[in-house]
């Protein structure tokens, strides 16, 4: 057989987790305290202050922070790819060295195509992730140098308006996230070619990971009491 039972049950194991985990942390995240509901009220905030100066350069420049990381992982993700794509040309040697390792079974140069195969897919997905997040903090320059001044403009339309640019906002940091999920991921897949039970171990510990980070760890707490302070200051 090219796949084994084990290799097809490790494969649909591993999209579970990742596609259930989306799903599952995209549904929580409604009424749930998590990174990425209090990041959506943080930007809010950030967004609105925008409104109280004609000169907006400060706000330029952190965007302009947050477009460099998403970058660096776009053109980082085409230099990965290159090196899967790399060694399509070179199965016999990867077999050889995995070989050298106790507990890698014998494989076929198919096999390894596959395994290799799924390796190209995850960071295609992810280079696709991070240029969208780039091209929506572009979308979010332009919102903020249409935005109007706050004393030419009622309240309720300035905030509205910080809202939108709010969501924006959120949806370029929710490709990013995404993006580097996937490199997560592909972590979880590099150690496919190894063995099919470590392939379902590190995509389960990857979850677990992920759900830590984004439900409970002191990240969160310090950035939910932020927003707290923040709300009662500004009453």
């Amino acid at each position: 057989m090219i796949l084994s039972v084990m290799d097809i049950l490790a494969i649909i194991i591993f999209l579970s987790c990742w596609i259930g985990y989306t799903q599952f942390s995209r549904i929580k995240a409604k009424d749930t305290a998590c990174l990425s509901r209090v990041l959506h009220q943080h930007r809010i905030h950030w967004m609105r202050q925008i409104f109280d100066n004609d000169v907006r350069v400060s706000h330029a420049g952190l965007l302009a922070n947050l477009e460099r990381h998403v970058a660096f992982f776009a053109s980082t993700t085409l230099l990965v790819l290159a090196g899967v794509l790399t060694l399509f040309t070179q199965i016999d040697k990867v077999n050889a060295v995995l070989q050298t390792i106790p507990i890698t079974p014998t494989q076929l140069a198919v096999t390894m195509q596959i395994k290799l195969s799924l390796l190209a897919l995850i960071f295609v997905l992810a280079f696709f992730q991070f240029t969208w997040s780039m091209r929506q903090y572009g979308f979010l320059n332009i919102m903020i140098g249409a935005a109007p001044v706050a004393y030419q403009t009622e309240e309720a339309h300035l905030l509205d308006y910080a809202r939108q640019m709010g969501i924006l906002q959120d949806q370029a940091g929710h490709s990013y996230n995404y993006g580097l999920r996937s490199y997560y991921f592909s972590l979880a897949a590099l150690s496919w070619f190894f063995h099919p039970l470590i392939f379902i171990a590190a995509s389960i510990m990857v979850v677990c990971v992920l759900y830590y980070r984004e439900f409970h760890s002191k990240t969160l707490r310090a950035i939910q009491r932020g927003i707290i302070d923040l709300e009662k200051h500004c009453q």
